[in-house]
């Protein structure tokens, strides 16, 4: 088994979900792991170049305050000197979007073999190609774009999301401290949410929001339905094992805002799909090829708001219907965690040539 400096994404939620389970999965194959904390020291980096800046300040020295990107050069650097001090095998970086161009310039110089799981295709594709150029080995999460990569670093794959089934699975047990809603949906209020969300008659219907919703507008009526904010996914799981309904949304948005750019043509699930399949939550989704392809019928796709509505309300007027379809979702996600993706991983590193 290789040696791998397994770099964290920066993130402390969401993509940091998929480090995890892609960590806890490497462990089980046995393989060596060096870790490299990059939350923690995007943390001390933006301390630290704050602080020698102020103390230049107090010296006479007039120079532009730090800012993000040297934030990110700071935390970075450090991936090159671990990983020779190591003698590992790859650096294997999950998403990258905190990784600075340049240190990625200097592992190619090191002679240093560097893996990517791109996680933010295809709604940062240009940034995510500066990426790609500097790796051996790029892994994306959306299969449209793996034309986007090639030709950039030696080999690109698509990495299928998956789920952790330590943490999604069905359970029948009651959590007391969880809210039990009609419809639950945790996750980021991307504008185009926000918009099809607000198209929805919810008279009458329970509708928990969980996540970052601060592009709802003051009076927008949405914000009645928000119970809570960046949401562990420990937690998340349970609130989906109590919802008659889960939701499911795909990013749509490049960057975030109100007046942003939106990707056309994506076909890949996000990872909430597989997750709460997995935890034996009927949900209902926004179309997407791979959603059909996974799940047949067995999840009902919309793709206007009047849809969603209408879709809701039957299903949540059809119990014993609803939990049929629900009790057969966990199989048809047996398959895809991240053990069965990590093995798919090690086998393209033993490969590389």
């Amino acid at each position: 088994m290789p040696k791998i400096l397994l770099v964290h994404p920066g993130a402390s939620w969401s993509i940091a979900d998929m480090h995890r389970g892609i960590r806890k999965a490497l462990e089980r194959q046995h393989v060596e792991i060096v870790d490299y904390a990059m939350d923690g020291r995007l943390a001390h980096s933006s301390e630290f170049l704050t602080h020698v800046w102020k103390v230049g300040q107090k010296q006479g020295q007039h120079t532009e305050p730090p800012g993000a990107p040297d934030f990110v050069y700071h935390a970075s650097l450090g991936i090159i000197e671990r990983a020779l001090r190591h003698y590992v095998d790859w650096v294997f970086i999950i998403s990258g979007m905190y990784v600075h161009g340049e240190v990625l310039g200097l592992l190619r110089r090191a002679g240093l073999r560097t893996a990517v799981v791109l996680s933010e295709s295809p709604y940062a594709d240009e940034h995510e190609r500066v990426i790609a150029a500097a790796a051996d080995i790029v892994f994306t999460n959306e299969r449209t774009s793996l034309d986007t990569f090639a030709g950039l670093c030696h080999e690109v794959h698509y990495f299928q999301h998956a789920h952790d089934p330590e943490v999604h699975r069905p359970t029948i047990d009651y959590e007391p401290n969880i809210a039990s809603h009609d419809v639950v949906f945790v996750g980021t209020g991307f504008i185009e949410r926000v918009n099809l969300l607000r198209g929805v008659n919810w008279d009458g219907i329970d509708l928990g929001l969980y996540g970052a919703w601060d592009l709802l507008g003051s009076r927008n009526r949405l914000r009645k339905y928000v119970c809570g904010a960046v949401t562990p996914n420990e937690v998340t799981a349970q609130l989906y094992r109590q919802a008659k309904i889960g939701l499911n949304l795909h990013r749509t948005s490049i960057g975030y805002g109100r007046k942003v750019e939106h990707v056309k043509g994506a076909e890949s699930m996000n990872p909430r799909c597989y997750e709460l399949a997995a935890t034996g939550t009927f949900f209902i989704s926004d179309a997407r090829a791979e959603v059909g392809e996974v799940f047949g019928d067995a999840v009902p796709t919309f793709d206007t708001p009047q849809q969603l509505e209408e879709l809701i309300r039957y299903w949540l007027a059809h119990d014993e219907e609803r939990r049929l379809v629900a009790a057969s979702l966990p199989d048809l996600v047996r398959s895809h965690t991240f053990d069965n993706r990590v093995e798919t991983i090690l086998d393209v590193l033993a490969h590389f040539q």
